[in-house]
């Protein structure tokens, strides 16, 4: 297992993180997975022995229910809290009432201090805004999201499901005022779908903030159960649970390379997948989900996959983005530039 800097830090975390989506399944939740607490052990236990030492969950997992089997989990293994790097989130509806969800202060304070409870633990290492939120100004976010630095309480802050737009905001203003800044983001990247490299990635790049993959697989689609004629007949998540949106011509396009450099590589192609987030560049750490220890031991595999350059240009070159605007003019006005 490799360690990389969470951003312009010098926290280190491993290359892969445990998600803990799959536990509980309360409400909402049980169409991800409805894990009970010796699943859960297992699962945490497999992923810290692997050299795994991060770990993310959200308030809103199961109505609460990840955090606690999150923090029981590292009690019941005896596991030393400082040994972790523990990232929560924040942002989505808890209770019905009008300020039940959302950024304000309000909802910051009273959320952070339920997941310190649910996670039975002194402080947060990365506390997370889950999405953005049109409602509350986002001075009033981040400078509620200091106070809690400020306090111990928290260690660094993150974002999630931002435009670039919002987190260039977000990381201007920070500056300026010389308060905590995001040290990271937590988004959607895939083989199967790229589009974060459009406008996200060269800031990620640019400003020195770390990226955390979610849904790293395509919500299962690159587990390797779908191909052009099963397409996941098993009644695999996909078939419940049809999230994130997927080319799915594409990327059965994209599957048909893999297939047979997994068979020439005696690996899976859910593992080719995850080394592929791997080699990239902007990447810090793919979170991994599963339901069963073999099905995370398999993901863990991906740490030992190496590609040559061909290989890799191949999956680039099937999976890459169709130019857009402003994207193709930028590219063009700017060949006199180039090093």
């Amino acid at each position: 297992m490799k360690y990389n800097l969470l951003g312009n830090t010098g926290l280190k975390v491993s290359e892969l993180c445990l998600g803990t989506m799959t536990f509980g399944g309360r409400g909402y939740w049980t169409a991800i997975g409805t894990l009970e607490q010796q699943p859960v052990d297992d699962l945490v236990k497999t992923a810290v022995d692997a050299g795994i030492n991060f770990i993310d969950t959200a308030n809103i997992y199961s109505e609460g229910l990840s955090e606690e089997m999150t923090g029981k989990a590292i009690r019941n293994l005896g596991i030393s809290r400082d040994d972790l790097v523990l990232a929560t989130k924040v942002r989505g509806r808890m209770n019905a009432g009008p300020n039940g969800s959302g950024l304000t202060r309000k909802h910051i304070l009273h959320e952070v201090e339920a997941s310190l409870k649910r996670l039975n633990t002194d402080y947060i290492d990365l506390y997370q805004i889950h999405g953005f939120d049109a409602l509350t100004p986002l001075e009033e976010t981040i400078e509620t999201l200091d106070i809690l630095v400020k306090s111990g309480k928290v260690r660094y802050i993150g974002c999630s499901n931002l435009m670039a737009w919002q987190l260039m905001k977000a990381l201007g203003y920070s500056t300026h005022n010389r308060i905590a800044k995001f040290v990271s983001l937590q988004a959607y990247y895939t083989v199967a779908g790229r589009d974060l490299e459009r406008e996200m990635v060269p800031l990620l790049l640019d400003q020195q903030v770390g990226l955390m993959v979610w849904s790293p697989l395509a919500g299962g689609f690159l587990s390797g159960k779908y191909t052009r004629s099963t397409q996941g007949e098993d009644g695999s998540r996909r078939i419940n649970f049809d999230f994130p949106p997927v080319d799915k011509e594409k990327a059965y396009d994209i599957i048909d390379v893999l297939q047979p450099m997994a068979t020439d590589k005696g690996v899976s192609v859910a593992q080719l997948s995850l080394a592929w987030l791997l080699h990239q560049p902007v990447v810090t750490s793919v979170i991994v989900g599963a339901k069963r220890v073999d099905q995370l031991q398999d993901n863990i595999k991906a740490v030992d996959v190496t590609f040559t350059a061909e290989e890799l240009a191949t999956i680039n070159e099937i999976s890459k983005l169709m130019p857009e605007y402003p994207g193709w003019m930028l590219a063009r006005m700017g060949e006199d530039r180039k090093k």
